[in-house]
């Protein structure tokens, strides 16, 4: 390869210069001692790039999906990487360059690319003895959970026909279930979706189509017992715009944060929709439950659009550093026909990559786990300018006390999406361990951290060397075994 990756800062620094390595780790080194309770695998995807971008640049969510597992037994862990073979990817390595131009836009791509444009880069869940590799544009792929040799395309024996299936599928803690939708699910622009109820055997149960106003992202959504909610983020989608060349998101101010309510077992024509303030962007999902005819929702809510590169029609995007998420509930009151929505502050900092006990799923719960920002605590500037996803604190917040319990660790590092592991399969909402990638900047390498729950401020009970850098990443899951 004889073309450099370029100097922008999505391809530079310790968090987004490409890794691109592959390979096997055993028995990595451990400063501390990790608990024997915890015997499973973490793992996690990052979108980074085999090759540089066709175009020249190119945005960070378009990199090429990079699976690790973390393998902890006995005391120990040892690490595997391996990318997703993907069509994309296959593609490209048998040209020896990137084929793919930009971002969800075939219409820009070289003619040698592959038809199936996703780069399953997003999140990764395991389900029916798999480890699906997801993201939003496509069918999932399927990798083998401990080798992560890449298996195939996954359609569930060809049970689910839509174009796209999440990347932010739930598990159902009680029944197993793997709770899941579509969006764009007629192809690029349609503004059909779909939600799906499959069960641990790869059943499909239950599905409901239906149709929303307009295109627009869907990028994660919430559960409860007896509903799901899919929040509208106003990032449209025009089709003509994308056979000129442009982006397939445009964010429209003007348009309100909407919300579709659909009963888990019910029909399209119990779908109802509800509104809440313009020109807001809804983040991850921490959790949701309904109760006595009331559905609270909560997740970090940011006042604008945080996704600088999808701009409005005018070019126009807020400077990043004027933008804050802050974790927000929603209530749908389902017995009011108010349809109005203005959700209530539950932190007073900024935060997003929020995870629950994912024992509590869909139910009653107090305990989140999230990264946060405190632009109080001290930043090195010699580490340069601080790069998009900055997170500075990793955060323990009790939603019933109002507490928060965080542990900042030093000013040149930052933090990745953490999971939490229960103490023990019994042990009450939220004991157990909290587990995180840290970016060290400075050093420009990587760890992973363990936390205690009760007590996060402490730092880690175990540091986790990993012998080389990793770039930033999406999201992960936890595989007890």
């Amino acid at each position: 390869m004889n073309t450099p990756f370029p100097n922008t800062p999505e391809f530079s620094g310790a968090l987004y210069t490409p890794s691109r390595v592959e390979g096997e780790v055993y028995d990595l080194e451990v400063e501390g001692a990790i608990p024997e309770a915890i015997r499973g695998t973490f793992y996690q995807v990052s979108p980074d790039p085999q090759y540089p971008p066709m175009l020249g640049t190119d945005i960070f969510f378009n990199g090429d999906a990079l699976v690790s597992g973390f393998y902890f037994a006995e005391g120990k862990v040892s690490l595997r990487r391996r990318y997703v073979l993907t069509d994309r990817l296959v593609a490209q390595r048998r040209a020896g360059r990137s084929l793919n131009g930009v971002y969800r836009n075939a219409y820009t791509n070289d003619p040698l690319a592959a038809k199936n444009n996703t780069t399953a880069n997003t999140s990764v869940i395991a389900h029916n003895n798999v480890l699906l590799a997801l993201k939003e544009d496509a069918m999932p792929w399927a990798l083998d959970p401990q080798t992560l040799e890449t298996l195939g395309e996954w359609n569930f024996d060809g049970q689910i026909d839509a174009a796209t299936f999440t990347a932010h599928p739930k598990l159902d803690p009680v029944s197993g279930n793997l709770l899941a939708f579509s969006y764009e699910a007629k192809g690029d622009g349609t503004p059909d979706m779909a939600y799906f109820e499959i069960s641990p055997q790869g059943k499909l149960l239950h599905e409901i189509w239906f149709q929303a106003p307009y295109a627009a992202m869907v990028h994660d959504f919430a559960v409860t017992e007896h509903y799901v909610v899919f929040p509208l983020i106003p990032l449209t989608v025009d089709v003509e715009r994308m056979k000129n060349g442009g982006q397939h998101f445009q964010w429209q101010p003007e348009l309100p944060q909407l919300f579709a309510v659909v009963p888990r077992h019910g029909h399209v024509r119990e779908v109802r929709w509800f509104k809440g303030p313009k020109d807001g962007f809804q983040g991850h999902t921490l959790n949701a439950f309904d109760k006595d005819g009331k559905i609270y929702l909560d997740m970090p809510v940011t006042g604008g659009n945080i996704f600088y590169f999808f701009p409005q029609a005018d070019g126009f995007v807020p400077p990043p550093e004027t933008l804050a998420a802050s974790l927000m509930r929603w209530v749908f009151d389902l017995h009011s026909p108010e349809d109005e929505l203005q959700p209530q502050a539950l932190t007073d900092y900024p935060c997003e990559f929020p995870r629950c006990d994912d024992r509590y799923i869909g139910r009653q719960y107090e305990h989140g786990f999230l990264l946060a920002f405190d632009p109080q605590r001290p930043y090195d500037p010699a580490n340069g300018p601080m790069p998009f996803q900055f997170f500075n604190l990793l955060v323990h917040l009790n939603l019933t006390s109002g507490v928060t319990d965080a542990w900042f660790p030093g000013d040149s590092g930052c933090f990745q999406e953490p999971i939490f592991i229960p103490r023990s399969a019994e042990a009450p909402e939220g004991d157990g361990y909290v587990v995180c990638l840290l970016n060290l900047i400075a050093e420009g390498r990587s760890e992973l951290v363990v936390l205690d729950s009760a007590d996060m401020s402490a730092g880690p009970i175990a540091r986790i060397k990993i012998p080389f850098r990793m770039r930033m990443s999406l999201h992960g899951c936890w595989v007890p075994r």
